[in-house]
């Protein structure tokens, strides 16, 4: 995807999205811990968060210019990056994943590098934009850097 069209996603996004209610962490369940890297310009960025803290994680956010560094340090393979990257429990979370697939990595716990959803589809969290949507895959990235998909959403 070209920076323009982020760019322009992550505006509409900002101006016309709603984030849809995530289910809260269950009572008496300690909220897993993320760390969250991101460009200081990406607004999307900052609503995939609010999405996170929504669903009871706690999100400790970092503004980081030099993204490509933080993804190579977590081992995000080329062709899985997209604008933020998150890091839990030994994990990285890459993109606009949605929280209830985080949730389910850590109840699983796959041999695995993380989650990605490359790109920045419309629809998924921090790229709601009203009347727009298309589906995407969540891929599981394996220890060898391939990746199967882990979760299908959208039409």
């Amino acid at each position: 995807m070209k920076r323009r069209d982020a760019i322009l996603g992550a505006a509409v996004a900002l101006a016309c999205g709603r984030l849809p209610a995530a289910s809260p962490t269950p009572a008496g369940a300690q909220a897993p811990a993320m760390t969250v890297n991101k460009d200081p310009g990406c607004g999307c960025c900052d609503l995939w968060v609010e999405h996170l803290r929504k669903a009871g994680f706690k999100v400790e956010l970092h503004e980081n210019s030099d993204m490509a560094a933080v993804k190579q340090r977590a081992g995000v393979p080329a062709a899985m990056r997209s604008c933020h990257t998150g890091e839990v429990e030994g994990y990285f979370v890459e993109g606009h994943v949605p929280a209830e697939d985080v949730m389910r990595l850590l109840r699983e716990r796959p041999e695995a590098r993380g989650l990605a959803v490359p790109g920045m589809p419309l629809g998924s969290p921090g790229m709601e934009v009203q009347g727009h949507s298309q589906p995407y895959e969540v891929q599981l990235v394996a220890k060898d850097g391939t990746s199967r998909v882990w979760a299908r959403h959208g039409g």
